[in-house]
């Protein structure tokens, strides 16, 4: 039986964004940009593209500003056009979700209680059937990666979907990993997943990312879920407690993924957004010439 189409997108945007410390103590790190792009603009886009009608943010009161971004700012607009700036003001229309045609909520999370805590904060607001999961942080380019899932949920006979990459060993300890059982072209279905294993206990290597589409029932599951370490109650576990009900299925997406999470990875991810437009070849060429004349080695 196909599963009902996904309506309901829940973006969890509360967290402290401590390892962006100190530029994160007054600007969220949902907002901390690509170039000229913050990373819930990436998300946003992926949403709509996917045909997600309603958005659940999940924030925090501190962070005002996200939803700031996200709605549509009719006195800024209207400032840019009077000084001429058409273009700018059309940018921001255009990334601005029209609430004509998007259903946008609001709602906090004022305790740090973990993702599946975040999440289910969301429940009370999601349309019947099952919900996207998307984490900002997880900024993946290229073909949009929850549009694929969308379409691959539609027909799979699995209830929870996870977007699922093969990472390198020495990486298998940083994320929930699956146990297939399996594949079916970019379907891999899957009896368990292990949350952060040693990679000696690792069932594979296919890690789970920043993308869910998750079955309705995982509120119930969530409801029922017991804190884990920290005080947290985990979305993987809530996730695990309907696999034999339900069914899991890993998605092996065709973008690139970028972890925005960590330094590191925004670098790269500025860098390879860089790297795709010509207006950068001169500031990356002598970022590397200069690199390379500076180092130790060179001299």
């Amino acid at each position: 039986m196909p599963n009902a189409p996904v309506r309901t997108a829940i973006f969890p945007v509360a967290g402290l964004g401590t390892r962006f410390l100190p530029a994160t103590k007054a600007t969220p790190k949902e907002l901390l940009p690509v170039i000229d792009t913050p990373l819930i603009q990436y998300a946003i886009d992926e949403a709509r593209e996917a045909g997600i009608e309603r958005m659940i943010f999940v924030s925090h009161p501190s962070k005002a500003s996200i939803e700031r971004h996200v709605r549509h700012d009719a006195d800024l607009t209207r400032t840019l056009r009077r000084r001429g700036k058409n273009s700018v003001a059309r940018k921001l229309e255009r990334a601005a979700l029209d609430e004509a045609t998007h259903e946008v909520i609001f709602v906090m999370q004022d305790e740090p209680l973990g993702l599946g805590h975040a999440v289910n904060c969301a429940a009370q607001h999601a349309l019947p059937g099952a919900v996207a999961v998307i984490l900002p942080d997880d900024l993946i380019v290229g073909k949009g990666c929850l549009a694929e899932m969308v379409e691959a949920y539609a027909g799979c006979d699995a209830g929870h979907m996870v977007a699922s990459m093969e990472v390198d060993p020495d990486a298998v300890s940083s994320y929930g990993v699956l146990a297939p059982s399996r594949t079916e072209g970019q379907l891999i279905f899957s009896s368990g997943m292990v949350e952060k294993p040693a990679v000696a206990d690792a069932p594979s290597r296919q890690a789970v990312v920043g993308r869910y589409i998750l079955d309705g029932s995982i509120f119930a599951d969530l409801d029922a879920l017991k804190p884990g370490a920290g005080g947290e109650y985990q979305l993987t576990d809530a996730i695990a407690a309907g696999i034999r009900r339900i069914g899991l299925a890993g998605f092996a997406f065709s973008g690139r993924r970028f972890d925005c999470g960590s330094k590191q990875g925004m670098l790269a991810a500025t860098l390879y957004m860089a790297a795709q437009d010509a207006d950068y070849a001169d500031v990356l060429s002598e970022f590397c010439v200069t690199t390379y004349a500076t180092s130790p080695v060179a001299a």
